[in-house]
């Protein structure tokens, strides 16, 4: 299982996570090319539909601060085996490339792929363009 200061951090703002109605709490932390970390909890809302996820969370926090380029993230949660990002994050991700790593981590074990691997024949800009 890793051990770095990303996984704390994500660790950490678990913590803070908002799931009055799951009780599943999950953070993530994303870091950017230049080594900043982004982190992000999820927040559940009654009106289920609106909950956002920790990944997308991040997400939000870094293109806020300006970031465009992102290298890892790190998803906690306490599942076993631990969770990969939703589908809606990992679209959100694919914004930003393909190439990320994605660290998930449990309580007895971590699994990691790129954002390819999660995401294959992803729906990016590329598939914008006129023919």
């Amino acid at each position: 299982m890793p051990d770095d200061v990303l996984l704390e951090a994500a660790r950490a703002v678990q913590r803070h996570a908002y799931a009055p109605y799951s009780g599943y709490r999950v953070g993530a932390a994303l870091e950017s090319l230049d080594g900043q970390a982004f982190v992000g909890c999820n927040v559940e809302s009654a009106s289920y539909g609106l909950t956002i996820c920790a990944e997308r969370s991040a997400l939000v926090a870094a293109v806020a601060a300006g970031q465009r380029n992102f290298r890892r993230i790190v998803v906690v949660s306490d599942s076993d085996p631990p969770a990969s990002p939703c589908g809606a994050c990992r679209q959100m991700l694919a914004e930003f490339g393909l190439d990320i790593r994605v660290d998930a981590v449990g309580p007895g074990r971590a699994q990691t792929w790129t954002l390819a691997e999660l995401l294959p024949d992803a729906f990016t800009s590329h598939r914008l363009e006129a023919p």
